[in-house]
């Protein structure tokens, strides 16, 4: 008998028994996966005594056996074993790595890989696997949700309310972690406001901070304010491989073209290939930063040991891609020891700059085979998408860095050296988006802050980490301005006509926006009047704070600390529906109406 017979033979004794076992498994394995999730929030986030840390350590441990138990049971009923390691390779790689350690654990009584990675420079592999472990975790659950015959049920549910409350669930998470005790160096945790307040400042990589990074949260503190930066950008960015999960809840296939705006592809029934693709490019493009920033960290930044370095270069370069503008430096970047360091200001410049130029951008401009099309056939250009974010973009920096450059060159730059004075106003302008700083935004003239409200209410670009109304937002708003001062019939931009339902949804973003602002700017004065009327604040920095945490920016005159309870929240709410609002609106707008076949006549009035 040969090797093929025999398995062939093995494939039939197996096959009654596979749909079932492998569901049960699935049951089980989803179980396990939300139940160490638990364990391992319990054990890194509160003190342990010896017996507790050996019980839930048992469980960990046991749920590691159940991993590779797990995959090796798929690996024998899978009718194609070579394809099945090929297909999934990383999760073949974490379980020789778990095999690895586990005899490491058992034979040795210690893990192989600590040696290696405490001459690194980690304290212990505890912080490493503080990270692994608890990413690894995630992975698991998120995968098994989103493989087909997921065992959750098809629950109807409009895409919008998915995609939100994916966001509130990750915020909710992430304030319950921040709580707890280890999170703070103080071992108190932080309170539920400010927990809240700080979670989803994150998760909608936003930048506004009531506490600072550096000195208020420990090693593990840090780690989940990166996972919650990290998830809140990805699921901006990966909005079209949701709603692709999202069909297998009972969405519509039709409802698709609804996310033609956000990912400019011809299907979306490949929703997992595009995830892929998004997370790739976007740890790719991390990773590559995180080099950059490790090389480029001048001698005035003092680090304990290469993993300080190696974790803060990884930190920032997550931070700045995402736009998040959370930094590991009390006062953001202007702090002392990299105010003048030029080079990190560089990366960190060009990380939000790619972040805020949005993945469609990306996948046009640097895509391999785009390249070799436009390399074969010169006369191919971007795509209209791709235009309008890349030449609007570099527009607004013009703009911002020039004028930044004008109004504060003997302001908050007196003094710099005149490559100094360029850095920091390219800086200023690119990060508008984004919340960095290199130098104090409560000094910056009132001239200044009010073209930085206008830049930050633009924002950055679609399909990218960044707020805002978008730039296509504003090039369809200033086409139809053009169009109308022309008195042209129809909307022009970059040799493309604007439908009137694209119009539509610009104006009813930009309307969206600012009434949402202007809303909260009132609550606000009734919330903030005794900062107003100590003079401790002016209504200018009410505005800014506003404008930025809508724009989930991030960047603040320093109001954010002195906010009462009901200004904290109702700058949540800011930030959270910033991060949604405008995608669930064009959302919204662009499902399909009931048809009628009946119109009003048509009225008319005097404009303006």
């Amino acid at each position: 008998m040969t090797l093929r017979d025999f398995r062939e033979k093995v494939n039939l004794g197996l096959y009654e028994s596979k749909s079932r076992n492998l569901k049960i498994l699935k049951i089980i394995n989803l179980f396990i996966s939300l139940t160490a999730l638990v364990i391992l929030s319990i054990y890194y986030g509160f003190p342990q005594t010896e017996e507790t840390s050996i019980g839930l350590i048992s469980f960990i441990k046991f749920s590691f056996g159940f991993y590779v138990l797990h995959y090796l049971i798929r690996l024998i009923y899978d009718f194609h074993p070579s394809t099945f390691i090929k297909d999934n390779w990383f999760e073949g790689v974490v379980m020789l790595l778990l095999v690895v350690e586990g005899i490491g654990d058992l034979f040795f009584d210690r893990l192989l890989l600590e040696p290696l990675l405490i001459a690194m420079g980690f304290d212990s592999y505890t912080d490493f696997s503080t990270i692994f472990i608890q990413l690894y975790f995630v992975v698991v659950v998120v995968a098994e949700l989103m493989r087909k015959g997921s065992v959750l049920p098809r629950i109807k549910m409009h895409p919008a309310v998915l995609f939100i409350m994916s966001f509130l669930g990750i915020t909710i998470v992430g304030t319950l972690l921040l709580m707890m005790p280890e999170m703070t160096k103080n071992g108190g945790g932080m309170n539920s406001l400010d927990a809240l307040f700080t979670s989803t400042s994150a998760t909608c990589v936003t930048g506004l901070m009531v506490e600072d990074a550096m000195t208020f949260f420990t090693f593990k503190g840090q780690i989940v304010l990166l996972i919650l930066i990290q998830l809140g950008g990805l699921n901006v960015i990966a909005f079209a491989s949701f709603l692709a999960l999202a069909s297998r809840f009972g969405v519509s296939v039709r409802q698709h073209d609804v996310i033609e705006d956000f990912v400019n592809e011809d299907s979306f029934l490949s929703g997992k290939n595009t995830l892929k693709k998004v997370i790739s490019w976007c740890i790719s493009i991390e990773i590559i930063g995180s080099i950059a920033l490790a090389f480029a960290w001048s001698n005035g930044v003092e680090f304990r040991t290469l993993g300080d370095r190696v974790f803060s270069s990884v930190f920032h370069s997550v931070s700045a891609f995402n736009n998040a503008g959370i930094t590991l430096f009390t006062d953001g970047l202007a702090h002392a020891s990299v105010s003048t360091n030029w080079a990190a200001h560089w990366v960190v410049t060009i990380l939000v700059f790619i972040g805020a130029l949005g993945m469609v951008a990306l996948f046009d401009i640097f895509e391999p085979i785009k390249l070799r099309e436009r390399k074969a056939a010169p006369w191919k250009g971007f795509g209209f998408a791709t235009k309008i974010a890349l030449y609007f973009s570099l527009i607004l920096v013009a703009i911002g860095a020039i004028s930044f450059a004008v109004l504060e060159w003997h302001g908050v730059m007196d003094g710099m050296s005149l490559y100094g004075k360029f850095t920091t106003s390219i800086f200023q302008s690119v990060t508008r988006t984004s919340g960095f700083n290199t130098i104090d935004i409560g000094s910056v003239g009132i001239p200044m802050l009010f073209l930085f409200i206008i830049l930050m209410f633009i924002g950055a670009s679609s399909s990218s980490t960044g707020g805002g109304i978008k730039t296509s937002t504003l090039s369809v708003v200033l086409s139809d301005v053009w169009r109308t001062v022309r008195g042209l019939d129809h909307v022009h931009l970059y040799k493309r006509t604007i439908s009137p339902m694209l119009r539509s949804r610009a104006y009813s973003v930009l309307l969206f926006f600012i009434l949402g602002n202007g809303l909260f700017i009132f609550i606000l004065t009734i919330s903030e009047a005794e900062l107003l009327r100590n003079g401790d604040i002016s209504f200018l920095d009410l505005v800014f704070e506003q404008v930025s945490a809508m724009g989930t920016v991030g960047l603040s005159t320093g109001l954010t600390p002195l906010l009462s309870p009901a200004g904290k929240i109702i700058i949540s709410l800011s930030m959270f529906i910033g991060r949604v609002g405008t995608l669930t609106v064009a959302f919204a707008l662009g499902g399909r109406a009931i048809e009628s076949h009946f119109k009003y006549p048509e009225g008319h009035t005097m404009i303006g």
